[in-house]
C-alpha cells in the first residue's frame, strides 16, 4: 500500500482489535483525522448451535467502513510481519486484539504500538480486566493508553482515566464507558505524537508502572462460573454481574441447570433468615431471594435450561418454572 500523504493524515496508523470494546475505539479512530489504513483482527470463530464461522465486531465494522481487513492466526511468522511491515506505519493502535505481538512486530512502527487497556494499570494487567475488577469488588477501575513492550501490559502509561464501578454492576455498560473514555484518551495521545511527527517536538512522555503493585486479570475459565454460597451476598452478586454477559455463573436445582445473569445484594438488616446458604428463601412475584453466608442475594435475571432457555426476569421465571424455583430448593455447583 502506498503511504498516506501528510495532507490526509499526520500519522500512518493501523488498528488491531477484536471484540465490541475494540470496535467502539475503531469507530472513533475512523471518524477522527487518524483514520486507520488497515485493520488486523482475529480469524472468524465458529459460534451458535450450527458452529457457523462468524466475524467479530471489529471485522464487521471495518467491512462496513471499507477498510482493508487482515486476519492472520498469529503474528509470529514472517508472512504476517511482512504484511504489517508493508504499511510503513507510524503507530499500530491495539485494543483487546487477543494475539501476542512479538518483539519484531512491536518494533515495526516508527513510534511503536499503543495499547488501549481497560484498567488502572498496573492493577489488572491481562486478559479480563473489566470482569476481574468487578469480581474483586473494586470501587473503581479505569482505562489507560500505554506503550506496548514484550511484557504483559507492563509498558509505560501516557494517559489514564479513572471510572467508578456502580453496584449492582452492568458490565456491558461499564465496558462501553471505558471504551468511550479510552477513545478520548487515545486521540489526545495521537495528537501528541502528531506534533512530534509534523513539527519535530520531543516525543510524548509516559510514566513507568510500579511493578510491585501489579495484579493480573487472568483469562476467564469455566471454574469462574461456579458459585460458593459460603461467601457474602455482595461478593456473589459481583461475580454474577461480572460474568452474566459472556459466560454466566451456573448452578443446579435438582437436575435442572440455572444460569444467573444479574443480581444484587440485600442489605444485611433485611436479610435475617435461618436458611442454609444456597437455598431459595423466597420465590414470588415480589422477589427471588437466595440465602448466602451473609446477606440475601436477589436474582434479577436468569436462564432456566429447560424449554427455549430464554433469559427471563425473576418474576417471569418464577411464574413459568414454579416446579423448579420453590422456597427451600437448594442451588448447588454442577458435578458436585
Amino acid at each position: 500500500p502506498s503511504r498516506v500523504s501528510s495532507s490526509q493524515s499526520p500519522l500512518r496508523i493501523a488498528f488491531a482489535g477484536s471484540p465490541a470494546f475494540a470496535a467502539t475505539i475503531l469507530g472513533v479512530l475512523h471518524a477522527s483525522r487518524y483514520g486507520p489504513c488497515a485493520v488486523f483482527t482475529q480469524p472468524d470463530r465458529p459460534t451458535g448451535r450450527g458452529r457457523k464461522l462468524t466475524p467479530n465486531p471489529v471485522k464487521k465494522l471495518a467491512a462496513s467502513l471499507d477498510l482493508p481487513v487482515h486476519q492472520p492466526p498469529s503474528l509470529r511468522d514472517a508472512e504476517a510481519r511482512g504484511l504489517l511491515a508493508q504499511y510503513e506505519l507510524d503507530i499500530l493502535v491495539v485494543a483487546a486484539y487477543g494475539l501476542i505481538l512479538p518483539a519484531a512486530v512491536l518494533q515495526l512502527p516508527r513510534f511503536g504500538c499503543l495499547n488501549v487497556h481497560a484498567s488502572s494499570l498496573p492493577r489488572w494487567r491481562g486478559a479480563a480486566p473489566i470482569e476481574r475488577a468487578v469480581m474483586a469488588g473494586d470501587r473503581d477501575t479505569g482505562v489507560c493508553i500505554m506503550q506496548m513492550e514484550e511484557g504483559l501490559d507492563t509498558g509505560p502509561v501516557y494517559r489514564h482515566k479513572a471510572v467508578p464501578i456502580s453496584r449492582p454492576t452492568d458490565t456491558l455498560q461499564l465496558e462501553q464507558t471505558l471504551a468511550s473514555k479510552g477513545s478520548e484518551l487515545l486521540i489526545e495521545v495521537l495528537d501528541d505524537f502528531a506534533a512530534t511527527a509534523t513539527s519535530g517536538t520531543k516525543l510524548p512522555q509516559a510514566a513507568a508502572q510500579i511493578d510491585s503493585t501489579a495484579t493480573y486479570a487472568h483469562k476467564l475459565t469455566a471454574a469462574d462460573r461456579a458459585i460458593d454460597w459460603s461467601k457474602s451476598a455482595s461478593s456473589i452478586a459481583d461475580q454474577i454481574n461480572a460474568l452474566g454477559a459472556r459466560m454466566a455463573t451456573r448452578c443446579l436445582i435438582g437436575n435442572c441447570g440455572i444460569q444467573l445473569l444479574a443480581a444484587r445484594a440485600i442489605e444485611q438488616q433485611q436479610a435475617q433468615t435461618t436458611a442454609p446458604p444456597g437455598s431459595i428463601v423466597e420465590a414470588s412475584k415480589r422477589a427471588l431471594l437466595v440465602q448466602c453466608a451473609t446477606g440475601l442475594l436477589q436474582i434479577d435475571r436468569l436462564r432456566i435450561e429447560k424449554g427455549k432457555g430464554t433469559a427471563l426476569d425473576a418474576k417471569a421465571a418464577v411464574n413459568g418454572f414454579r416446579d423448579v424455583l420453590q422456597p427451600g430448593a437448594h442451588l448447588v455447583e454442577p458435578n458436585r
